[in-house]
């Protein structure tokens, strides 16, 4: 798998040499990341903070926001680590500090250990300082306390060289099941492919600044397929992960997908489908993801229009239910509901919704068997549906921001607070 990278000197997405000589700036990293994360996590380096020459905090934290981020860099105490997790970063990446004593503070499945060195030599303090350990040693040392690993082999890093492919067997063995990272020269699909072949994962990012390497190309580089015309089967699901069909995808799609956003496959009648360029149900496209087998890919969509299938229904297999669904229906109600609905006047009257919901509330709380707890959950659940919709809120705004949470390592402590009841 592909993992692009950031790198954020002064404000900007740069690219270093050798993590020394300056070779391209790359421009805004909020416009780069929109790209990048469709194709999964992405790597986020503060290269001032790891420099000692400042940080890009405010920027970084703006993209844990928006995106599935891996965010290292100059985190050099347990307090910076524990705030970047908090911030809604997936993992973190620990370089100078990676030592059992600073690691056995932090939660094992969040930190990444970087491991960088020249020669084989382990290098820290922004790849400037020698520490006369080996990567193995060090690994060793630390799979105890580490997810995985990012090695970087820094004489290769950005010169389009290709990687250390020759050292990956080894590292493998040595992580004992680590997650392991590679960077430094990774510029091919087949380098690509090779290291996912062995189980790891690829950090990018000069082939793909460069153009040496596109981003649809990185991404399909491990996968197979076993029919004729080398298609490979697509699962489309909507940002709920539901799903809403099944079709094609080549390169060539994927890449368009890719660069426009917008949901785009590949019909075995007619080629390139760009989905709703005649309909006008279109696709925001979210992220494709690869499959366990590298066999096919899934599509993860927002859905415009009544929906994915041409028979005008939400999915293939007829309207959708649940949650999603009870939503998608308060939203289309709250547009153009039925003048006597009562959903209508729970719109237009926010004492009645307000009553409502403390009375279901308390409903559920007074209830005493399970039986009776999911009647008044219904009940409760769309109460508050209406009022998250009547301020314009979405149910994709409310995982997203639950996602975020469980990403939290510090806990408040969630005491009762003293409410006043006034109208809504």
């Amino acid at each position: 798998m592909i993992i692009p990278s950031i790198d954020i000197m002064g404000g900007q997405a740069v690219q270093l040499i050798g993590g020394e000589t300056h070779a391209l700036d790359a421009g805004d990293p909020f416009a780069i990341a929109e790209r990048f994360g469709r194709v999964g996590p992405i790597a986020v380096i503060d290269l001032d903070a790891a420099l000692g020459q400042g940080d890009n905090q405010e920027i970084i934290r703006g993209l844990c926001a928006r995106y599935r981020c891996r965010v290292g860099g100059g985190i050099r105490t347990v307090e910076a680590a524990r705030a970047w997790l908090d911030a809604g970063a997936e993992q973190i990446i620990i370089g100078t500090q990676a030592r059992p004593d600073f690691l056995s503070e932090l939660p094992r499945e969040r930190c990444i250990a970087a491991l960088d060195a020249r020669e084989d030599e382990v290098v820290i303090e922004g790849w400037r300082t020698r520490t006369g350990e080996t990567i193995e040693s060090k690994m060793a040392e630390l799979n105890p306390y580490v997810a995985g690993y990012l090695v970087t082999f820094v004489e290769n890093e950005g010169r389009l060289g290709g990687t250390r492919l020759d050292r990956v067997p080894e590292l493998v063995e040595c992580s004992k099941g680590r997650a392991l990272t590679i960077a430094g020269g990774v510029t091919t699909a087949e380098e690509l492919s090779a290291l996912d072949r062995q189980g790891v994962d690829a950090q990018v990012g000069m082939a793909l600044y460069t153009g040496r390497l596109g981003l649809a190309e990185a991404l399909t580089a491990p996968m197979v397929s076993d029919r004729p015309d080398g298609l490979w089967p697509t699962v489309v699901v909507d940002e709920h992960q539901r799903a809403l069909g099944f079709c094609y995808s080549n390169l060539a799609s994927v890449q368009e997908a890719l660069e426009t956003g917008k949901g785009v496959y590949w019909s075995r009648r007619r080629g390139l489908w760009r989905k709703g360029e005649s309909s006008g149900n279109a696709q925001e496209l979210i992220r494709v993801d690869l499959d366990c087998d590298r066999d096919a890919l899934r599509f993860t969509v927002r859905q415009a229009g009544p929906g994915f299938c041409h028979t005008e229904t939400t999915s293939c297999w007829g309207p959708l239910e649940g949650l999603p669904g009870l939503a998608e229906t308060l939203a289309a109600r709250q547009r153009s509901a039925p003048p006597r609905s009562y959903t209508k006047r729970l719109f237009e009257d926010p004492k009645l919704l307000q009553s409502k919901l403390l009375e279901e509330a308390r409903e559920l709380l007074e209830a005493e068997s399970a039986s009776d707890a999911a009647w008044e959950t219904a009940d409760l659940l769309y109460f508050t549906l209406v009022a998250m919709t009547a301020r314009g809120a979405t149910l994709e705004q409310v995982t997203n921001t639950l996602n975020r949470r469980a990403l939290s390592v510090s806990r408040r402590p969630g005491d009762a607070k003293t409410l006043e009841v006034t109208d809504v």
